[in-house]
């Protein structure tokens, strides 16, 4: 029984790596190789969510979904949803990122380049006791000389997955958290590979 849990869980975990894709589009990181910090940029721009083409839609929609179950729990959601970004997905991107490469990132406005870090797709999943749906993010990522915003490269993060193992994932934002933390681990090994 134990072997058979123990294949199991390395199946799905083989499985959870590889449903997520990073790959590089253009250009070459190497010449970032020597610095030690990198400012950083997060950006939500054209962001589709779930069945949403776009993000201004999919609030609307959750706002009034929540306000008509309990007055103001909609506002209350909504202003989660944005507060989310700064206090929980961009920081377990950033410590996953840093713990698997060399750089620092973060406000360094004075660093030689810049990591523009766009979501392009959200999907929130859900866990409703007998049923779920993981969540996953897309992002596009650029790097540029800081001045004169001359990309480097370019990279793409498809389909990071965002769960906890054990099933307890009822929180969106936590789910959410968990495909940013995966994009960073993920990214940061590739980039790190691409910098050899």
């Amino acid at each position: 029984m134990k072997r058979i849990l123990l294949t199991t869980s390395i199946i799905a975990l083989s499985f959870w790596v590889q449903a997520q894709r990073v790959k590089l589009l253009s250009g070459d990181p190497k010449p970032i190789q020597n610095e030690t910090k990198i400012n950083v940029l997060f950006t939500y721009e054209n962001m589709s969510v779930g069945r949403f083409d776009k993000e201004a839609e999919y609030i609307a929609s959750k706002k009034e979904e929540y306000n008509k179950k309990e007055s103001g729990r909609g506002d209350k959601w909504e202003k989660s949803w944005v507060s989310d970004r700064k206090a929980r997905f961009e920081p377990a991107f950033t410590d996953l990122f840093e713990k698997n490469t060399p750089f620092a990132i973060g406000n360094y406005p004075d660093s030689k380049y810049t990591m523009v870090i766009n979501t392009s797709r959200t999907e929130p999943g859900y866990n409703i006791y007998i049923s779920k749906k993981n969540a996953e993010i897309d992002l596009e990522v650029k790097i540029m000389e800081t001045d004169s915003k001359k990309v480097i490269c370019e990279y793409s993060v498809k389909r990071s997955p965002g769960r906890t193992f054990g099933g307890y994932d009822y929180d969106t934002g936590q789910r959410i958290e968990e495909s940013y933390a995966a994009a960073g681990k993920h990214f940061g090994k590739d980039l790190k590979k691409d910098l050899k």
